[in-house]
């Protein structure tokens, strides 16, 4: 199952491949995110750096919400990625865990 992790994640990006969730929800999987600034003034409030059962890295992150957001509230979650397979991947075991 995917899990938070401290390796390096830089050249990850966005491949198209989202997930809907809570900050709170994410919070219980992952723990307290890498980064937090959840004052709406910057591109991204939340993000988790993480990786897959294999070691693959990706990023989840919220993206031009530009407001604060509620940690109950369903939002669109980004999966950024080194592929588009390592983000599909992540999402598949994002979903695993959370049922």
């Amino acid at each position: 199952m995917a899990k938070a992790t401290n390796s390096y994640i830089n050249g990850t990006s966005f491949h198209g491949t989202t997930i809907t969730s809570t900050v709170f929800e994410l919070k219980e999987l992952f723990g307290e995110p890498s980064f937090e600034d959840n004052y709406g003034e910057d591109k991204v409030n939340f993000e988790w750096n993480c990786e897959t059962e294999d070691g693959d890295v990706f990023t989840i992150y919220d993206w031009k919400e530009y407001r604060a957001l509620y940690e109950d509230e369903i939002v669109k979650f980004h999966i950024g990625a080194l592929s588009k397979e390592i983000s599909e991947q992540a999402k598949q075991e994002i979903n695993e865990s959370s049922n």
